[in-house]
């Protein structure tokens, strides 16, 4: 058994681990995943056809538009479990393509670790709760049981210059599609997860206490090409859990919807 982890330096993890979510969310939010807001402002279309791309597209249940502001509080957490998490638990089961070899390696924990802390930040967004240090608490409570005090939490003593230039560092392929193509791509949210993920290596015996799949996903887990299947669904169960913790430790520490 290694030394035991302390509390501050999970915190010394998450808070840039943290910052980096944001802007990953707000590239999340602001995508155009049908093509309708472009083809709205570039194309040339009549009146009616613009009509139809606009209704089409206030209809559509993502974030910024009329359908989303309709949508309360559960439904929109939902959303960031069931939409995007479909994608952050396929780039996360990619490793499990060489099944029990992959799963000795702390890879998997890594990747998994990552996109729950990713969504418990979008979860907390839908909640009100914008902070840094609540947003670490509730990653420390929800992966890994552990009770952060807040002023730890919230950057007593911390350098954020450093966070912010490590924050930049994580983001550093989000930023670069943004610029060159002026739009986020797959690639670069699957590069920027892999970063998030490996800024987590330093407390791998903590990854290992996230919530995971039940038994069976595990067990096909082990299994050479197919396990990436198990590890899917097993992520997608594990996604679940995070979501039911994460709802009880925000209504526990008084944080509402505003």
């Amino acid at each position: 058994m290694g030394e035991a982890i302390s509390d501050r330096h999970i915190v010394a993890v998450l808070r840039p681990f943290v910052r980096a979510c944001a802007p990953v969310l707000d590239a999340l939010r602001e995508a155009d995943p049908f093509g309708l807001r472009a083809r709205a402002v570039q194309e040339k279309l009549d009146a009616g056809a613009k009509k139809r791309v606009l209704d089409a597209l206030t209809s559509v249940k993502v974030p910024g538009t009329a359908a989303w502001g309709a949508m309360d509080i559960d439904q929109r957490a939902g959303w960031w479990i069931n939409r995007v998490g479909r994608l952050t638990a396929a780039l996360t089961s990619v490793p499990g393509l060489g099944g029990a070899l992959a799963d000795r390696l702390p890879v998997q924990d890594a990747l998994g670790a990552a996109s729950q802390g990713l969504l418990l930040c979008a979860i907390a967004g839908e909640y009100g709760v914008t902070d840094v240090g609540s947003r670490v608490r509730l990653i420390a409570a929800v992966l890994f049981d552990r009770d952060i005090d807040p002023a730890l939490a919230g950057g007593r003593n911390a350098d954020e210059s450093a966070e912010d230039s490590e924050a930049a560092r994580l983001t550093e392929e989000l930023t670069e599609s943004k610029r060159t193509r002026g739009k986020v791509t797959v690639r670069a949210v699957a590069g920027t997860l892999w970063r998030l993920g490996r800024s987590l290596l330093s407390i791998t015996d903590e990854l290992e206490k996230r919530p995971r799949g039940r038994f069976y996903h595990r067990a096909l887990g082990l299994v050479p090409v197919v396990g990436a299947a198990g590890d899917y669904f097993g992520e997608r169960s594990g996604l679940k859990v995070v979501w039911k913790r994460a709802h009880e430790w925000l209504m526990a520490n008084s944080f509402w919807a505003r």
